[in-house]
C-alpha cells in the first residue's frame, strides 16, 4: 500500500516542557506516555497505545471498564471529563487509597 505510513502506536513529538520517562504527555489532543527522558525542544518518543500503570488521584475508586481522564493540571488519572482529555479505561480495579491504576490507551482520542 503506497499510502501506509506508520502503525501509529508510538508518535514522535515535540517535548513543550522537560520530561521523563514514564510521564503522562498531552500534545494538543493527543495523550501518550513518553518513552524517553526529554528537554524542552527535543523530539520523542510518544506511545499512544498499549496498557499503562500512571498515576492516580489516591482517594478515587477505580474499576475495570471505567473511563477515565488525564488532569494535565496534576499529571494524574481522574473519572471526572470536565476539562481533563479522555485518555482510555482501566484495565484493573483501583481502591480508596492507591496510587496508581493500569490504563488501556485508546490512541484514537
Amino acid at each position: 500500500m503506497r499510502n501506509f505510513v506508520q502503525r501509529g502506536d508510538t508518535l514522535d513529538v515535540t517535548a513543550a516542557a522537560a520530561i521523563s520517562s514514564g510521564d503522562g504527555v498531552i500534545v494538543g489532543s493527543i495523550f501518550g506516555v513518553a518513552n524517553v527522558d526529554a528537554e524542552i525542544g527535543d523530539t520523542f518518543a510518544l506511545d499512544v497505545v498499549g496498557v499503562f500503570d500512571l498515576p492516580k488521584v489516591s482517594a478515587l475508586t477505580i474499576s475495570v471498564g471505567d473511563t477515565v481522564y488525564w488532569d494535565n493540571a496534576n499529571k494524574l488519572v481522574t473519572k471526572t471529563a470536565g476539562g481533563n482529555t479522555k485518555i482510555g479505561v482501566a484495565v484493573t480495579a483501583a481502591a480508596n487509597p492507591s496510587p496508581t491504576v493500569n490504563v488501556r490507551l485508546n490512541g484514537s482520542f
